[in-house]
Formats: C-alpha cells, structure tokens, sequence
C-alpha cells in the first residue's frame, strides 16, 4: 500500500511538473521591449519662451500620432513672412539665455539629421514652420520615431523644443544651418 500510494504520488509530480512547463504564460504585462516604443501619455504642453534676446514665444500642443508625435499650435514674434526651423532637443532645460542647455537634437538612434519622411533623420527633426506677414506661425509639425511618455529611449517628454533663428536645411550635419535658438520650452505631460 505505501508503494502503490508512493507510485501514485510520484506519478502525479511527473504531471503536474510536465503540465507546468508545457502551459503557456498567461501575463497579460506588457514586456519592456514591447512597450520601448508605444507612448503612455495622450498629451503635452510646450510653452514656449523667448531665448537670444528674441521676442518669440507660443504653445504649443503635443499628440501621440501615427509613428511618432505631432506637433500644433502657434508661435508669434517672428519676422514676418520667415521660415524657421524646430526641432526637439536633448535636454528638458531652457535655463541659458541662448538655449544651449537644451542640448543637442534628440537622436536616440544615432542617426543622421535629415527631413522626416524623407529617409533617415534624428527623433528630433521636424520639418520647417512659416511665419505668415505679422510674424505667426501655426504649426502642424511631426517627429517620427519617437513616443510621448513611458520613459523609453525614444521618449521625448520632458525634453525641449527649440524654434531656431534661420530654415533647416535637412542636410548640413549635424544641425541643418539652422542657425542660433530663439524660443524654447520644454515638453510637459499633461494626460
């Protein structure tokens, strides 16, 4: 009796062991890679404050949108009728005067600068904005291959945004001549 009861109690280890390591995972958690490129907040703000002595200021609205997050709102205090460039930077910080503690453009892959949708180019880049004749932009910009929020590499929350001097020339490595930085403000979820 004790060896049929040790049989049987043997028997089922082997199955319940077997049973486990042939179940598969039910964890409905989302794995770090998976979530390394999916954005977690739905929106940001970005007000924008004059830098180099400029009088450019604006805010702007910041969406999860398609591959990347898309950019709206408006920018005054521009020369009438110029283009400029806008990128995201770096570094959340628009203490110096000039914006320089912004950073570099945000290049998590360490890729060229270049013009989205026109091949490889940083996280950062975003295509020029134009003032109309009283020196207004209404920007309806797109940064591909970033998120908004989770903290992933390509996360541009809580980094800058910077509207320079002169147009990009999607080119010119590694800042497209876009000359120096006359407003910046930082990237802040809102929900």
């Amino acid at each position: 009796m004790n060896t049929a009861l040790t049989t049987a109690l043997i028997a089922a280890t082997i199955v319940a062991v077997s049973a486990c390591s042939s179940t598969p995972s039910t964890s409905t958690a989302p794995s770090a890679s998976s979530t390394a490129s999916v954005s977690t907040a739905k929106a940001a703000t970005v007000n924008l404050a004059s830098a180099s002595a400029s009088l450019v200021s604006g805010k702007l609205s910041v969406v999860p949108m398609g591959k990347g997050v898309h950019l709206t709102g408006e920018i005054g205090g521009l020369a009438p009728n110029s283009t400029h460039a806008i990128h995201i930077h770096e570094k959340g910080d628009c203490s110096a005067a000039d914006a320089s503690s912004a950073g570099g453009h945000f290049n998590p892959a360490g890729a060229p600068h270049g013009k989205v949708g026109s091949g490889a180019h940083h996280g950062g880049d975003m295509n020029n904005i134009l003032a109309d004749g009283e020196g207004v932009a209404r920007v309806d910009v797109h940064a591909e291959g970033v998120t908004l929020g989770g903290g992933a590499a390509n996360d541009v929350a809580g980094r800058a945004v910077i509207v320079h001097a002169s147009q990009d020339d999607y080119k010119t490595q590694p800042t497209g001549n876009a000359g120096g930085r006359i407003a910046c403000g930082v990237i802040t979820v809102t929900q």
